[in-house]
């Protein structure tokens, strides 16, 4: 499988040399992965080709998903999953994309990329042009801020909760009930002053 997945990136970089930007096939546990990295002004016209080449036919539009990595001045992957069940291959396109930078919509070419497209959106904040819908789809319309993304507080920035006085549902800054505590992550093992149910038997083991 992974010498025939070298063989459709080498078919892929020569029909798509201007869009390809470096191809990778990984084996793991004789489970071969091929991932293509592109530009991402291209990846509408890019996708349609994989769908349209008879030679590929990657006709199933698995996932598009994101990843982001703060540090870097392409903070974001944007990750798509094809399946071709004519060729019984499967490939893995990303491209690297800017904080602020917009992606073409593939819904032209794919139409569940629609859902897709808006959880990205709303979990990682990337926009789409030509996206004919593009809101938020898992988070309450006035949410503030993007989730899945790494310096999202893990408390969020609002609360939810039901106003008896008001008969309404209010939201309200988020205000931490109590400091953090702190634990006693000591083993028993390591001078603590009671004894492990069963290790009262260790010393008449010992005789």
């Amino acid at each position: 499988m992974s010498e025939a997945l070298r063989e459709v990136a080498e078919l892929i970089a020569t029909r798509q040399d201007e869009a390809v930007l470096a191809t990778e096939v990984v084996t793991h546990s004789d489970q071969a992965e091929l991932t293509i990295t592109v530009v991402p002004s291209s990846v509408a016209k890019f996708v349609a080709f994989l769908r349209d080449d008879p030679t590929l036919q990657f006709q199933t539009l698995v996932d598009i998903t994101a990843v982001d990595y703060p540090g870097r001045e392409k903070r974001f992957d944007l990750v798509y999953h094809f399946l071709s069940m004519r060729q019984n291959m499967r490939i893995r396109v990303k491209a690297g994309v800017r904080e602020k930078e917009i992606v073409p919509s593939v819904t032209g070419e794919f139409q569940n990329a629609d859902w897709f497209e808006r959880e990205v959106f709303d979990m990682f904040g990337i926009m789409f042009s030509g996206h004919p819908d593009l809101r938020r789809i898992l988070t309450d319309y006035g949410f503030r801020g993007h989730p899945l993304r790494k310096d999202f507080p893990t408390t969020g920035y609002t609360e939810v909760r039901y106003d008896e006085e008001v008969k309404r549902v209010v939201y309200e800054p988020v205000s931490l009930v109590q400091d953090y505590r702190t634990f006693d992550l000591m083993s028993p093992w390591e001078g603590a002053d009671y004894i492990l149910p069963g290790d009262e038997k260790a010393p008449d083991a010992a005789k």
